[in-house]
């Protein structure tokens, strides 16, 4: 596979009404959340990616966090089983799409429940955090779709969050970073880089040194600028509002 392709999910009218588990729920902007998923999209275009829409969900509230339905690696597309029994529904109509880009596709089951916003991935090291939303059995399945693939795929306990990816992402160069307050054990990963915003932890590779970041981590998006990266900033604070960070709004296809 040749390609850069985002897949994306247009919010469904019912977004206000998503899942909060670590922080009190708050008004969401439907129109302003309309227009920054807008922007997310054009900040991918923007850097090379061509952008394919997963079929809406407008009964769905979640579904715009389409990062959670899949995790792709390689060739293989893994269609999630959510642990969130109201969005169950939601990868069902993400599995074709996949198909029909040309993954082979594998499937969480019963009893085993995964988020993809649990899986972070680098080089050949899979990290999946074990919580609220994904399980053992989850892993276990997830780790053996990917024996052959991955080097080493790694559970991590999480308590302060609720996906490993609202905690921790990784940098081109295989650094891992979080604010430390809601990373569990930052010794878990071969090189942790302490950021000073909780929004600071969530990155997405675009490529050529260039991360896209949450326009509510300025401080950190300055130190990564430091550190030689070219920083792209969205504003997507309707989404942060549902615990929804830059990595959920989107699923990265490379190959």
């Amino acid at each position: 596979m040749d390609r850069r392709l985002a897949l994306v999910r247009r919010p469904s009218p019912h977004l206000a009404d998503g899942l909060v588990t670590h922080i009190e729920r708050q008004p969401v902007d439907l129109e302003l959340a309309a227009r920054q998923w807008e922007a997310y999209v054009e900040a991918l275009r923007g850097a090379g990616w061509d952008v394919v829409e997963a079929p809406a969900a407008p009964d769905l509230p979640d579904s715009a966090f389409v990062e959670d339905t899949a995790v792709v690696y390689g060739d293989l597309a893994v269609i999630t089983r959510p642990g969130a029994l109201e969005r169950r529904p939601e990868p069902d109509a993400v599995e074709p799409v996949l198909r029909d880009l040309g993954y082979r596709v594998a499937r969480i089951e019963e009893p085993g429940t995964l988020d993809g916003g649990d899986v972070l991935k680098h080089g050949g090291t899979v990290w999946v955090g074990l919580g609220g939303r994904t399980n053992r059995a989850g892993f276990e399945q997830l780790a053996a779709h990917l024996a052959g693939l991955a080097d080493d795929v790694i559970p991590v306990p999480l308590s302060l969050v609720l996906h490993l990816k609202s905690a921790v992402t990784a940098l081109p160069d295989g650094t891992v970073v979080g604010f430390p307050e809601v990373v569990d054990d930052p010794a878990v990963y071969p090189e942790f880089l302490e950021v000073p915003e909780e929004h600071g932890g969530h990155v997405v590779l675009l490529g050529d040194d260039r991360l896209l970041m949450s326009t509510s981590a300025p401080r950190t998006a300055a130190l990564f600028r430091d550190r030689g990266y070219q920083v792209i900033t969205v504003d997507i604070s309707e989404y942060e509002k549902l615990e929804g960070c830059v990595t959920c709004l989107s699923v990265r296809l490379r190959g």
